[in-house]
């Protein structure tokens, strides 16, 4: 049990390590799903919006959270889904969109496509599917390198 308590600063450094499980890159702040955090006496709530109702990944994201905690010796914590307003890729921290690109993976442009090659950097890039390795995501191609690579697709 934790005797002095920790700061929200503190709280939301340690909320920073955690990646997230579908894209390990990219913390869960970073990609801006910790919506919130905040003492309620001796109770920490910690609130939560996936990138979507449907998301998969959300069950592992509420126990990596509360392990990261509790190693941490907060035992009384509140783990909140909050679905409105719904997230939005506009919520991932300018930090995440560089991890994104330097693990690969196009961030997301609100022009509807990637802007450049997260290999090489160039422009000249075709989409080869919709449809990538998560819902989230597309596939595309750069035509200069010719690698195919992960879009993160704007929600």
């Amino acid at each position: 049990m934790v005797t002095v308590r920790p700061s929200l600063a503190e709280i939301w450094g340690w909320l920073d390590q955690i990646p997230d499980p579908e894209i390990p890159a990219i913390s869960l702040v970073d990609l801006g799903i910790v919506r919130d955090i905040a003492w309620q006496g001796d109770t920490l709530t910690v609130t939560v919006t996936p990138t979507y109702s449907g998301c998969p990944a959300t069950s592992v994201i509420n126990l990596d959270i509360a392990a990261a905690l509790r190693v941490r010796g907060i035992e009384n914590l509140t783990l909140k889904r909050q679905l409105s307003p719904a997230w939005t890729t506009d919520w991932i921290s300018p930090a995440g969109r560089a991890k994104l690109e330097a693990y690969g993976i196009a961030p997301p442009e609100p022009a509807g496509g990637p802007k450049r090659c997260p290999r090489c950097g160039a422009t000249r890039l075709k989409r080869i599917s919709q449809f990538g390795s998560t819902p989230c995501k597309a596939q595309w191609q750069c035509r200069d390198c010719h690698e195919p690579f992960d879009y993160f697709k704007c929600i």
